[in-house]
């Protein structure tokens, strides 16, 4: 049976794959460890619970209060905010923990509930797999407390929630932003009220667009998945940079001066070479996946950075990352992880740091951006039969499949890398091959694709 978590919390569409019962259980299993963990040792017995703004999120924060107060914490509401505000404020405020009503960039039929530790990091998956057993249960066997003793709920006020993080946000940034003309995408959602206002404050000339949302518009044409109005924006308006997040707000997509699209990828090699300069990049190594483009370990390798990758998924590099000492890595979507400030992905912070390199060492961020040439990279989707549960084991006990990747990889050599993986939430095998020419690319995925095919049954 497969888990009720992915890589990134529950996720489903709102009020049929992911309803108000379910949002409770999960919520009521979820504070109960948060409870008794230990990095909730000595903390106030309280969950911050924010939302991004899709119109689901009101009937998914009602459920998730009640599991809280069931098991007789405190919720504490904190309305709109970013997932790493909700971090942030966990850790801030010296809560048990945290949790998060988003579907990040999804469209607006779907929700998502992501838990967070008192420490501000997601939670590990052993740890989601009990939960996911708790609630599937007939009985859970959680406390049901009764009297003085249910847990109660309340609104943090303004100055407790989205003013604590902005100015949060303002002390990443040595100095101020004072002569930098920044556009920002909000994707009408979580951004909205923060990102505007912390570049307003550090003194930047902001346009802000997608940033009026009304419950169904979030990522509509635009954040971080559709950075194509933003760039726009920036080219026309004359802007230095621009910034893209998603519905909450722990990614971000640049676009430069020209309005050319700056990934995760280029913007870890930006801020990878500018900590290794500054001695600040510790271990000399940048975390990233195995999706990201080659052409990162090329144009970091020339200054004596090394990149380590890791499985996708955001939760995957910061394990890495706290595992190994390191404190800069990401995903080339822009989940980018700035350990020594915070404890995920922020796309706001990411935007901060980026603008305040373009502002410190006055060049373009087309500049900074050109120290990394990206390889073709192509990505092959093969339809295949088999239960989704299975497809890793299928694919690691294939002599036929691991074959045609060696021998992909093996043609290759150094220029080009081949990553097969199994989705988690569809019957895919995904092939993806990056190499010199995008030609030989895409032969070579066909090529693997094919063999996938034959041996589990795919269409």
């Amino acid at each position: 049976m497969r888990s009720l978590f992915g890589t990134d919390g529950v996720r489903g569409v709102a009020n049929r794959d992911l309803d108000a019962e379910l949002a409770y259980r999960v919520a009521r299993a979820g504070a109960h460890f948060l409870l008794q963990s230990s990095e909730a040792a000595g903390k106030r017995p309280a969950v911050i619970v924010g939302k991004d703004t899709r119109i689901s999120g009101d009937l998914l924060e009602a459920a998730v209060v009640a599991g809280i107060c069931s098991v007789g914490a405190t919720a504490l509401k904190a309305g709109v905010l970013t997932t790493p505000g909700v971090a942030f404020l966990a850790r801030t405020l010296d809560c048990a923990g945290g949790i998060m009503i988003s579907a990040s960039h999804n469209p607006v039929e779907y929700n998502g509930i992501k838990i967070l530790n008192a420490s501000g990091f997601k939670l590990p998956d052993d740890v989601e797999r009990e939960i996911d057993k708790m609630v599937r249960a007939p009985s859970d066997g959680l406390p049901r407390p009764t009297g003085a003793e249910v847990g109660r709920a309340r609104g943090l006020a303004p100055a407790e929630a989205s003013e604590l993080y902005i100015e949060f946000l303002r002390t990443v940034v040595d100095g101020d932003l004072g002569g930098l003309n920044v556009v920002v995408d909000c994707a009408n959602g979580s951004a909205s009220a923060v990102a505007p206002e912390v570049f307003r404050r550090l003194g930047a000339q902001v346009t802000a667009m997608n940033d009026a949302p009304d419950g169904v518009n979030i990522n509509v044409g635009c954040g971080s998945t559709r950075p194509a109005a933003l760039c726009e924006a920036v080219r026309v308006g004359q802007a230095q940079c621009g910034f893209a997040y998603d519905g909450d707000a722990d990614r971000c997509i640049a676009s430069d001066e020209r309005g050319n699209v700056v990934d995760g990828d280029q913007i870890l090699a930006i801020c990878g070479l500018e900590m290794a300069a500054r001695g600040a990049l510790k271990g000399g190594t940048v975390v990233a996946t195995v999706l990201s483009n080659l052409g990162l370990d090329i144009a970091l390798k020339k200054s004596g950075v090394s990149v380590k990758r890791t499985r996708v998924g955001d939760r995957y590099v910061l394990e890495e990352m706290l595992r190994s000492g390191y404190n800069l890595g990401g995903e080339q979507s822009g989940h980018v992880i700035f350990l020594d400030h915070t404890t995920t992905g922020d796309g706001i912070l990411t935007s901060l740091k980026i603008a305040s390199i373009i502002k410190a060492g006055g060049r373009k961020l087309s500049e900074l951006a050109g120290v990394m040439s990206k390889l073709p990279q192509v990505m092959v989707n093969v339809k295949v039969s088999a239960p989704i549960s299975e497809l890793a084991r299928m694919l690691g006990d294939s002599a036929r499949i691991n074959d045609a990747v060696k021998q992909a990889e093996e043609y290759l050599g150094e220029s080009g890398r081949v990553v097969v993986r199994p989705s988690g939430t569809e019957p895919l095998i995904r092939v993806m091959v990056e190499a010199d020419d995008a030609s030989k690319a895409l032969k070579l995925a066909e090529n693997v694709g094919e063999v996938i095919r034959r041996e589990l049954g795919g269409s």
